[in-house]
């Protein structure tokens, strides 16, 4: 007999402020919605967390630990060129949602916390320094095996990659152009040539 996994309160909870968080807006969010949205007792819901900031930091937590998951993955592919271990990276992050009011989970976060949250900004600027860093030494494979121009400098062009991609993916969200990070990534690749 199989058994179905049930999902927790906790796990409930999340996932409803989580979607409401990105979709409405952190500041938008009340807790009674995410009551009603999740069918979870306010009660149950300040068990788990103390506040709605605290319920923020664990949403952030859960997005950067998905994130880097996916994208040490899509660097990690064995039989990819380094190039195309970018690319791999530029399209899982082009497959988010849609509805995320700042193209990105990050920067709608970011931008929809108050200083008084400076944890989650913090964290959120944790995880992007460490994306660059990764993306630094991504490239620095490139530039050794060959695949890159012996020019390139790693760290300013791992800045410039996400930067790229994070305006595209604000741009394409705030534009009705929805082509903008099928325009990044290549123009992106050819820099690195």
């Amino acid at each position: 007999m199989k058994t179905t996994k049930r999902t927790s309160n906790r796990d409930k909870a999340l996932n409803t402020a989580e979607h409401l968080f990105l979709t409405k807006g952190f500041l938008l969010t009340s807790m009674d919605e995410i009551v009603t949205e999740s069918k979870v007792s306010k009660t149950n819901i300040y068990y788990h967390f103390k506040s709605k900031e605290e319920l923020l930091g664990a949403i952030t937590e859960r997005l950067v630990g998905r994130y880097e998951e996916l994208i040490r993955e899509a660097g990690s592919r064995s039989g990819l060129t380094v190039p195309q271990k970018i690319a791999a990276i530029g399209d899982l992050l082009m497959r988010g949602e849609d509805d995320f009011l700042g193209g990105c989970p990050f920067l709608t976060l970011y931008v929809q916390t108050s200083r008084e949250a400076g944890f989650v900004r913090e964290r959120i600027g944790r995880f992007f320094r460490e994306q660059t860093l990764y993306l630094e030494g991504l490239l620095a494979e490139g530039v050794r095996s060959g695949e890159l121009r012996s020019s390139l400098e790693p760290g300013p062009a791992a800045a410039l990659i996400l930067s790229g991609i994070e305006g595209a993916l604000f741009l394409q969200h705030a534009s009705p152009d929805s082509t903008y990070m099928q325009q990044v990534l290549p123009a992106l690749a050819q820099l690195l040539k």
